[in-house]
């Protein structure tokens, strides 16, 4: 249930399609909005000599009523009535992470947070690969865990980035992973959990269903969760309480230098917060600090994440697009050096913008919004924004993609840096946000230097 327009659910029926499995696709978006993800999954059917069932554009009541297992998008709310008419034809529900769960055979350390999850998971399956060549990254990143299956023995670490949502199915299916790390919890995608609370006791499902020989890595200011059951560990900057923490320039974990601000190649204090996570539940598993210190020296970044897409005319283009909430955007811009021409804006997600809009107002040299159902809302809330700083020039809201990045390419000099970091989501504009991300990429190597 849940294709995806951009594959969410490509890997999990490819994968019972190999083991088998007669598999109906059912998805409201048409042929036409799925054509690429279908196109693979025809492909592979071929391969396999048999074929795949589709309602398209709709469900059916009997798609929900008569199969033997149903394999829900993590985007699909549990509340949804069709899923209802599984509950009341005793027809089982599973998600692709908890299939993945009962049959992974190696130790899974789990990733989650509002920011900073996936630049963790990767700083954390390259501090494993030092000692554990074969460790898998998969989840919430684009790579389906299920389809790794085959390389992971139970000597093989797999690291999962897991989205609130994931958690969601892998809670109702009472998992967790014996080795969880929550990089941090702001306000994100209430217009899916409804409230605050709801969000982040999806983000506890990370731990709630260890045993007690689990190890959780939870950041030093976050209270109000439940205690995990097994041993439990608190990672922070600027504090001498938690047993992962900065101490001047070297990040130590149970009083034992791990690295130092030398070893790091990623920018900002929020990858440093990152970092001493991802060391903290390395060291936990019992990689040596160096090997830890190895990987933090070459781990240049993700794609997406404050990535540099080019320098012309003496202009920084960076694409930060999956910042795709104001905490993420809000980072961005305190860790980037400046000036800064800041291109914000996209669908919303029922979140604050006055920090971001503050924040906006505080390190831009100008702004340009593109339009989206948030737009209005960020707009809103940049007009109640006050600063001591000299105002930022206001480029305009716009519909196409293009003419934004064109019109922060006239207002930018050389030093000066253009950055998309939207603090939305895209949905409306664009497929997703790494499909925004793409375009800005093919946009921005496509402009002329100035005359």
């Amino acid at each position: 249930m849940g294709l995806g327009v951009h594959g969410g659910g490509l890997g999990v029926a490819r994968w019972l399609l190999r083991q088998g499995a007669r598999v109906t696709v059912t998805d409201m978006a048409d042929a036409s909005a799925l054509a690429a993800p279908l196109a693979q999954l025809d492909t592979i059917a071929a391969d396999l000599g048999t074929s795949v069932r589709y309602t398209l554009g709709e469900h059916r009541a009997s798609d929900f009523t008569t199969p033997e297992l149903i394999v829900a998008n993590p985007a699909v709310r549990p509340d949804s009535p069709w899923l209802a008419l599984a509950h009341e034809a005793a027809v089982p529900i599973a998600s692709e992470m908890s299939l993945f769960f009962e049959r992974c055979p190696g130790p899974i350390l789990g990733v989650t947070g509002t920011k900073g999850k996936t630049t963790t998971a990767l700083l954390l399956a390259a501090m494993l690969r030092q000692e554990h060549p074969g460790t898998v990254a998969a989840g919430n990143m684009r790579v389906s865990a299920l389809e790794a299956l085959d390389k992971i023995d139970a000597t093989t670490p797999v690291v999962l980035e897991l989205s609130s949502f994931q958690l969601v199915g892998l809670g109702a299916a009472g998992y967790s992973p014996q080795y969880a790390l929550i990089t941090n919890i702001s306000p994100d995608h209430l217009n899916y959990h409804g409230t605050m609370h709801e969000y982040v006791a999806a983000k506890a499902q990370i731990y709630l269903h260890q045993s007690d020989n689990g190890v959780t890595i939870l950041p030093h200011d976050l209270a109000d969760l439940p205690p995990p059951l097994g041993t439990c560990y608190r990672f922070g900057l600027d504090t001498s309480e938690p047993a992962g923490r900065m101490d001047g320039a070297r990040g130590l974990f149970l009083g034992e230098e791990l690295f130092t601000l030398d070893d790091m190649q990623l920018r900002g204090r929020h990858n440093l917060a990152n970092a001493l996570a991802a060391a903290s539940l390395a060291r936990s598993f019992g990689i040596s600090a160096p090997s830890i210190r190895q990987a933090l020296r070459s781990f240049g970044g993700v794609e997406h994440r404050q990535e540099l897409v080019r320098i012309l005319d003496g202009v920084r283009y960076i694409n930060d697009t999956t910042a795709t909430n104001p905490a993420a955007a809000l980072a961005a811009l305190e860790s980037l050096p400046g000036p800064l021409i800041l291109i914000a804006g996209g669908a919303d997600k029922k979140l604050e913008f006055d920090a971001f809009a503050r924040a906006i107002m505080a390190h831009t040299k100008a702004y340009l919004l593109l339009e989206g159902s948030g737009t209005a809302r960020l707009a809103e809330a940049l007009g109640r924004a006050e600063t001591a700083h000299t105002t930022p020039l206001f480029g305009g809201t716009f519909g196409d993609f293009t003419a934004a990045i064109e019109a922060a390419q006239e207002l930018a000099v050389p030093g000066d840096t253009v950055l998309l970091s939207p603090g939305c989501a895209s949905f409306g504009m664009f497929q997703n946000e790494f499909h925004r991300g793409e375009e800005f990429r093919r946009i921005v190597n496509g402009l002329t230097a100035k005359v």
